[in-house]
């Protein structure tokens, strides 16, 4: 499991001119199952994501493919976790 930590590095004004095709990509990896959940930080200075994949190296070809990547607008941090612990309705991600 990866948590993806996403921070502006441009103007508001800059990210919102490539926020829809940043939104078609979260879908499209929503549809293909490798992303969990996402969302902005309050305040508004990038987002999270919940990622699922077999490698950092998975999920860091993900993140390229990110219109926000391609347009140097973000920098991203990833980091690799094991959920031993869940909310039961997530324990069919936890790791034994």
């Amino acid at each position: 499991m990866f948590v993806i930590s996403l921070t502006y590095i441009v103007p508001l004004e800059q990210i919102d001119g490539h926020l829809a095709a940043h939104r078609d990509f979260l879908e499209e990896q929503y549809s293909k199952g490798n992303f969990l959940m996402s969302g902005r930080k309050v305040p508004r200075e990038g987002g999270v994501i919940i990622a699922q994949g077999d490698s950092r190296a998975e999920v860091e070809e993900l993140i390229r493919q990110d219109p926000f990547h391609k347009a140097g607008v973000a920098r991203y941090d990833i980091t690799e976790f094991a959920p031993t612990m869940t909310a039961e309705v997530l324990a069919a991600y936890r790791v034994k």
